[in-house]
């Protein structure tokens, strides 16, 4: 299987990218935030992950900094919900079509875009995380006439989901779905059939928490022995197995691990050399899967 390369909107990247939303911890270190960017780059990444909710826009900021034209760098993005500064979270739900478009306008300003490359649609149906009450419950159909008007208007180039079910993968999928952001670890393929559609589909799958354990009672794949044994076996850290055994597991499968440290950001980086062998690969899928479909609240 090819661990180096695979394609979301057309666009061939490298199966590590980067996830912005650990970038904020160096909101105070801006300097720092942008060397830890280009030093990613600079390590083989052309896929990057954010949100204008990642430090209230700061993510964003850095980088609109650090990007150069040369760099050819697919900036993927997400709306469905918007910085909250003053909340009991640091986001609040923002499911209605006027307010994914203020989201897209927001994004386009502070990354200093014409054209927002990729624009994951985050629904909140399904996985970790908010659940949507009230005027934020939306119809799919809605939103995405809304999403594929911004296409037409040329301020996004392609259409993504996230955090949704595999119905509303099938209903959505004749409008173009370029890929899929849901919770998925080794320890965690609640997801397997939906993973399966978008192979079949030519759908990128944009695994978030791809070590589990981000919220309380989510398993975590380091809590796993075998995981373990395994890294002990290859000389490596049993966040690298997790993270190997996903590029593994489908050929369609990006990587977006965060991280705000320059060694983290390497040990990441240097997955994609991790090679398994016939059994120790049996031996990971054998790993029991756990539900993550762990709600934290509703919409405030």
């Amino acid at each position: 299987m090819n661990t180096r390369t695979a394609s979301i909107a057309g666009h061939s990247v490298s199966r590590i990218g980067y996830g912005a939303a650990q970038l904020p911890r160096l909101r105070d270190r801006p300097n720092e935030a942008a060397a830890l960017l280009r030093r990613a780059i600079e390590l083989g990444v052309n896929h990057i992950d954010t949100a204008e909710f990642y430090g209230f826009g700061f993510a964003n900021t850095v980088i609109r900094q650090v990007l150069r034209p040369e760099d050819s760098v697919l900036v993927v993005t997400k709306v469905g919900a918007d910085p909250d500064p003053g909340g009991r979270l640091p986001l609040r739900i923002a499911q209605r079509p006027e307010q994914l478009r203020a989201s897209v306008e927001d994004n386009l300003r502070d990354l200093g875009v014409e054209q927002l490359a990729v624009v994951n649609l985050r629904r909140l149906d399904t996985g970790p995380g908010l659940r949507a009450e009230g005027d934020q419950v939306v119809d799919l159909e809605d939103q995405l006439a809304t999403m594929i008007d911004l296409r037409e208007q040329g301020k996004i180039g392609a259409i993504g989901l996230s955090s949704v079910t595999l119905d509303n993968l099938r209903r959505a999928i004749p409008a173009g779905i370029a890929c899929v952001q849901n919770a998925y670890s080794l320890v965690s393929r609640d997801d397997e059939d939906m993973l399966r559609l978008c192979t079949a589909e030519g759908i990128a799958w944009v695994p978030f928490f791809p070590l589990g354990g981000e919220f309380p009672n989510l398993p975590k794949v380091t809590d796993e022995p075998v995981v373990h044994t395994v890294a002990e076996s290859l000389n490596v850290t049993a966040p690298q197995i997790g993270l190997a055994w996903l590029l593994h597991h489908a050929p369609n499968i990006l990587l977006i691990p965060g991280t705000g440290d320059r060694a983290h950001l390497e040990h990441n980086m240097a997955v994609g050399e991790i090679a398994f062998d016939t059994d120790t690969l049996a031996t990971l899928d054998a790993v029991e899967s756990r539900s993550n479909n762990v709600a934290i609240g509703g919409a405030r």
